[in-house]
């Protein structure tokens, strides 16, 4: 089997506690066809010669400022060479043999452009918190209740990405939420049943510090795609929306 080139940018900014599991969890995974970018932002917290320690390894690094995560991102995956791409961020984690998985499952699977997988609560000491087992996609549970697709378990082929016109720069929390509707609008996402990454939970994180940006960026994607109707009707989607995803995890037995 010829081995796909998979590239994986990780925008990385004073995160040098974690960073070093992270990029040692992307090259331990052994992979024949890896394409690793590294993105800094200018840290100043010792990342950068944790960085130095991995660069033989990679295919690119830098550290400068930049304008924040999705400005990184966009400029890693212009570097990107891979027929598959996928980011994970300084402070996450991959399993075990994830990009092998992913591989065989997209040659297993041509007309599949995008697929999640499952992922893990980790804290900051890596201990695990809980599964974050999903469900299939659904259009209409994932606008009205939340983005449920685990960000680092996420792949996708690069002509898909390239189709969609990539990351929007407008978005700095919200930029993976409005990725998936946008690659959702082209082609079917598939949900595969295996963990693949372990995302880190903790105060201090960008998306907690900044849960009401957070919030106005969701709601921009869902004001997008979202009909114009009544509050009372949209509050109503909303708790049918989450009763059926709780009702379908249950069912699957994502809580365990």
């Amino acid at each position: 089997m010829k081995w796909p080139r998979i590239t994986v940018v990780t925008p990385s900014y004073n995160q040098g506690r974690f960073l070093e599991a992270t990029l040692r969890s992307v090259h331990d995974q052994g992979y024949p066809n890896l394409e690793h970018i590294v993105i800094d932002g200018g840290s100043t917290d010792g990342s950068v010669e944790i960085i130095r320690k991995f660069e033989h390894r990679l295919a690119y690094w830098v550290s400068e400022p930049d304008k924040g995560q999705t400005d990184a991102l966009i400029k890693g995956f212009s570097r990107a060479t891979g027929e598959i791409l996928a980011w994970l961020n300084a402070d996450d984690l991959y399993e075990p043999r994830t990009l092998w998985e992913v591989a065989e499952f997209f040659s297993g699977h041509p007309d599949v452009q995008f697929v999640y997988g499952d992922a893990l609560w980790i804290d900051t000491e890596g201990r695990i918190l809980k599964p974050k087992k999903e469900i299939p996609f659904n259009r209409f549970i994932w606008l009205y209740d939340y983005n449920y697709i685990p960000q680092p378990s996420a792949f996708w082929r690069r002509e898909l990405y390239e189709a969609v016109g990539g990351l929007d720069p407008r978005f700095d929390l919200a930029m993976d939420a409005d990725l998936w509707i946008r690659f959702a609008d082209r082609t079917r996402p598939v949900h595969v049943r295996r963990i693949w990454s372990r995302m880190r939970l903790y105060p201090e994180q960008k998306n907690q510090r900044l849960r009401a940006v957070s919030d106005q960026e969701d709601e921009i994607i869902r004001r997008r795609y979202l009909p114009d109707e009544p509050v009372w009707q949209r509050r109503l989607k909303k708790v049918l929306a989450k009763g059926i995803r709780v009702g379908w995890k249950l069912f699957r037995g994502c809580y365990w």
